[in-house]
């Protein structure tokens, strides 16, 4: 009985992998959406069910597998070592743009407090270098100090959110929710197509959600259901949220807007209130930026370890923190600030969102697809290997189709890393064979 005193129960792995989830992911999505119209927020129900089916995979691989390197260990054990470098890399590559998408997000709620940064472009891109620089360098103490201002201001955005979802609809108008709704009269597959890459976004970092199933007790419940939990309850609170602000702002200001829950509330409230909301959207950037940019830098570090990235993102300072690996992903994020200038900020989201969701796809299918190897090499019964499958191919199949959704100029340039990836990794491989004639 003592040994699973210090365990996690459901309700408490349930709420960790909400708060994971939900980070600032949404925070620039309703303007984004409103591009399209109210309409496009059908793609929430299809995305919803996909996040469904990824998130039970994932937790499924999670029990089963336990080797260091999460999505990588996963997509090893069907696809050979090559997958775990492939994985990896995109995963890298995904947390880079993910981490310029962040900032981008960030200065949009800025500009409210400085609107020197929206007068230009070059503006705007000042506002967001110096974001990425100053968080990365509040990085190099170690995960202590990370985790425990994520963990506080992650709350930053997740009570917004969520307080808009249960009061919000006080001020809902139906006539201006109709106005909103198909303003461009496009047919429904053209706007769940189009809103499909943006609310997938808001789910990205379900795959975490199975990493620590040794701290849960009765993991072969608990951890699938908390992840379906968590799942519904976001998906949920962002349909709601959405919802609401459609009915509450007029679809063509919502459009145009860089801060649209700090808009929505000084609606609803008053200026006061806005600028507080507006606040709180800024430090759940700021620390959501901080636990990203931790996470690919141990990423690295554990492909660094396996001999798979350069030993430089391997090297740690006296923190335990990677700080070399930092410093290459810094020079990353700062070179892709500049290719993805635009003369909005809205439209520069979009095009990393775009971007970031593809290529968080190749890893996504590279280790979805390995549930059905994982289960048979843990021996599962038969009803559950069965289930696991069928809902896998769910996931597996969603996540083509959430690539797909990302359109033609992220598909491009998304293959393009993805081939660059294995250029790299055909010179790993003549390495290790060159090692392995040497010791033999």
């Amino acid at each position: 009985m003592s040994s699973n005193s210090n365990k996690m129960g459901l309700m408490g792995l349930t709420t960790i992998v909400t708060v994971n989830m939900m980070g600032s992911g949404i925070i620039l999505l309703p303007s984004s959406l409103a591009a399209t119209g109210g309409i496009a927020l059908l793609a929430w129900v299809v995305t919803a069910i996909g996040a469904l089916a990824i998130a039970y995979a994932f937790a499924k691989c999670g029990m089963y597998c336990t080797d260091d390197g999460g999505m990588s260990a996963y997509a090893e054990k069907a696809h050979g070592k090559s997958s775990f470098f492939i994985a990896s890399y995109t995963y890298y590559v995904c947390l880079v743009i993910s981490a310029v998408a962040i900032a981008v997000s960030c200065v949009g709620y800025l500009e409210y407090f400085i609107p020197w940064l929206k007068e230009t472009p070059i503006h705007t891109f000042v506002g967001v270098i110096s974001i990425l620089i100053i968080t990365m360098f509040a990085n190099v103490k170690g995960a202590k100090i990370t985790g425990q201002i994520s963990t506080i201001t992650v709350w930053g955005i997740i009570i917004p959110v969520l307080g808009l979802s249960i009061i919000g609809w006080f001020w809902f108008d139906t006539k201006v929710f109709e106005e909103a709704w198909n303003p461009h009269d496009i047919s429904v597959g053209s706007a769940i197509y189009s809103g499909m890459a943006l609310t997938l976004w808001a789910f990205l970092g379900i795959e975490s959600a199975g990493a620590n199933s040794g701290t849960v007790e009765n993991p072969k419940r608990n951890v699938p259901l908390a992840c379906m939990l968590a799942t519904v309850f976001s998906a949920a609170t962002y349909i709601a949220s959405t919802t609401v602000i459609q009915g509450i702002i007029p679809n063509e200001i919502l459009a145009k807007s860089d801060s649209p829950f700090g808009l929505v509330f000084a609606q609803m409230f008053s200026p006061l209130v806005g600028e507080i909301i507006t606040a709180m959207a800024i430090m759940a950037c700021v620390g959501s930026l901080l636990g990203w940019q931790f996470t690919n830098a141990q990423v690295s570090k554990v492909a660094a370890d396996m001999r798979l990235f350069p030993k430089i993102f391997g090297d740690v300072n006296k923190y335990d923190a990677p700080f070399k690996g930092m410093m290459i992903m810094l020079a990353f994020e700062l070179l892709l600030a500049v290719m993805t200038i635009s003369p909005t900020l809205l439209k520069q989201f979009n095009v990393l969102v775009n971007l970031a969701v593809f290529i968080n796809m190749v890893p996504y299918v590279l280790a979805l697809t390995a549930l059905g190897i994982i289960m048979r090499q843990s021996n599962v019964d038969q009803k559950e290997y069965k289930n696991g499958i069928i809902i896998g191919s769910v996931a597996v199949l969603y996540s083509i189709y959430g690539a797909y959704s990302t359109g033609e100029e992220a598909v491009f340039y998304g293959a393009i890393i993805t081939l660059i990836g294995y250029f790299f990794y055909g010179f790993i491989a003549s390495r290790e064979a060159l090692n392995n004639k040497v010791s033999s």
